[in-house]
């Protein structure tokens, strides 16, 4: 694998996995403060599992999904991710797809996520909140070695005032839209059979 491939698996899984911690969303709901707070405590955790993976690798899948809950809205971008096919699909087939789509990410990034040494994340171009906002789009920069990596969540406030994660982006390369032609490629490939689709799915990134 070259360098440009395992750096953009590690920075995708960065992407996904600076979202964490559920305890910090009930506490912090300024999303700025909470992707600070967030990137010390995933750091933490990386270097809790570095020393003995794989071997504690459910483990630290398991860590990994916890950051993850109640922070990426997984059954929003899945559905994003489906295209036209989500009006086809049913209940049952969106309700597995996002199951798998959530899976798939937590196992392939964190795989990738394992590697990570001593890159420096930056919030950068922090903006004040207005009254009512219900959507932001957060930018961070990962810089390691002379190499700067520009990040993007863009995110939306629930009724619930959580802030939650629905979609990302690497150096202008769109993660959902990534997603979403992986997705349309295989239901033309195999001519609209969803579940096709949904059991051979895959969350790697070539």
């Amino acid at each position: 694998m070259n360098f440009f491939k395992y750096s953009r698996r590690i920075f995708f899984a960065l992407i996904l996995l600076l979202l964490a911690m559920p305890s910090l969303s009930q506490n912090i709901e300024d999303p700025y403060q909470k992707i600070e707070a967030v990137s010390q405590q995933l750091v933490g955790i990386i270097g809790a599992h570095q020393k003995d993976y794989p071997k504690n690798e459910k483990q630290y899948f398991e860590a990994i999904s916890g950051l993850m809950d109640g922070l990426v809205d997984f059954r929003y971008i899945a559905k994003k991710v489906m295209g036209p096919y989500k009006a086809m699909a049913t209940q049952q087939q969106t309700a597995l797809f996002a199951q798998i789509f959530r899976q798939g990410l937590i196992e392939t990034y964190s795989r990738g996520l394992i590697n990570y040494k001593d890159q420096k994340i930056v919030l950068v171009e922090q903006k004040p909140l207005k009254n009512g906002q219900r959507t932001l789009v957060v930018k961070q920069e990962i810089r390691s070695s002379g190499n700067v990596f520009s990040l993007k969540y863009s995110m939306a406030r629930k009724k619930t005032g959580e802030w939650m994660v629905i979609n990302m982006s690497i150096s202008g390369i769109n993660l959902r839209d990534i997603f979403r032609n992986q997705f349309l490629q295989a239901a033309q490939k195999s001519s609209g059979d969803i579940d096709t689709v949904i059991t051979g799915w895959t969350s790697d990134i070539d």
